[in-house]
């Protein structure tokens, strides 16, 4: 935990260094985010004439910081206390500590850089050579892998992803079929999407950040809801950061067009009524803000897998001062 205190001064300095301005935004939001599989926690406002409304506990700063953006802002991160219902384990918290930043008018690779140069900040404040989680190990100044998802899923899982998507579309039988081939198990309602999380999650996940770190890049476009497309329709500017088999980062190339946001959105929305039973609202405001919002790229980066893996942790609840309740009261 005295590292943890030390990581998180040093995370501070180094954006104070690179001319950040740190964003303090607020947890409830009208809307909790719209990714199919982000679960939230939902709270009642109650207006001084008693009147009831539904709120979220954000599951990201990412829409308030995006406002922000479109406000004037060029360069701002957040420490935020997030919140993600349905997720608990090694990796896993109901509340935990997510490190987003924004560069306006900058591509998306120079959060590249700026990743590299936190794992080493980190690593020199926590007296680590290696990041290790369970048996894997990584140096984290070693310069990283540049692995396209499309190579690493041939590479280790023998997958032709490329065989199974277009820029059209999806075929969801002919990824069905090479995941059967594989070993994994195949239910009749897994779509195309669920498909690719259980590769990437059982066969790819595991052995990427061995080593050195690893940027997963030129995702899918159906799997980047928030990001641009490339030139290549059938990519997206999406990439992640692994490092000891652990997903560290997610970041993007900013989407900016409010329409073919608001349409991902709705599809993502559909995709959660089909598996959970409900839907989150899609907030009007930041809709409204995109349309004037900059071109920029974004990253979310987990800074309790970055304290583990520098302190050589195995469990997240090692590294959170004080651990959520494993059970609330009764309803």
């Amino acid at each position: 935990m005295l590292k943890r205190a030390a990581l998180t001064q040093s995370v501070r300095a180094f954006f104070a260094a690179c001319d950040f301005l740190e964003a303090d935004t607020a947890i409830l939001q009208f809307s909790p985010g719209n990714e199919a599989h982000i679960s939230a926690f939902a709270t009642e406002l109650i207006a001084p004439d008693g009147t009831m409304t539904r709120l979220f506990l954000h599951s990201s700063p990412e829409f308030a910081a995006k406002k922000l953006l479109a406000a004037g802002e060029e360069r701002l991160f957040s420490l935020a206390h997030v919140f993600r219902n349905r997720e608990r384990g090694p990796l896993h918290h109901p509340e935990f500590t997510l490190l987003e930043w924004y560069r306006a008018r900058e591509p998306y690779q120079k959060l590249f850089e700026d990743c590299m140069d936190l794992l080493g900040a980190a690593a020199k404040v926590a007296n680590a050579d290696r990041f290790s989680f369970r048996s894997a190990s990584a140096d984290p100044f070693a310069p990283p892998e540049i692995l396209p998802v499309t190579e690493a899923f041939h590479r280790y899982a023998g997958i032709d992803l490329l065989a199974t998507y277009d820029a059209s579309g999806c075929d969801r039988a002919a990824l069905a079929a090479q995941t059967k081939a594989i070993g994994l198990r195949v239910v009749e309602d897994d779509s195309w999407s669920d498909l690719f999380s259980k590769i990437l999650s059982e066969k790819v996940e595991p052995r990427l950040g061995q080593g050195r770190a690893t940027f997963l890049v030129d995702y899918p476009a159906p799997e980047a809801a928030l990001a641009r497309l490339q030139e290549d329709k059938r990519f997206a500017e999406r990439f992640e950061l692994y490092v000891c088999g652990v997903e560290l980062a997610n970041g993007f190339g900013e989407l900016t067009d409010a329409t073919e946001q608001r349409h991902r959105f709705e599809m993502e929305m559909e995709e959660r009524q089909r598996i959970y039973g409900d839907s989150y609202p899609i907030d009007p405001n930041f809709l409204e803000a995109l349309a004037n919002m900059p071109e920029a790229s974004g990253i979310a980066l987990g800074f309790d897998r970055l304290v583990m893996l520098a302190t050589g942790a195995d469990h997240i609840e090692q590294v959170i001062w004080t651990p959520v309740a494993e059970t609330g009261s009764p309803l």
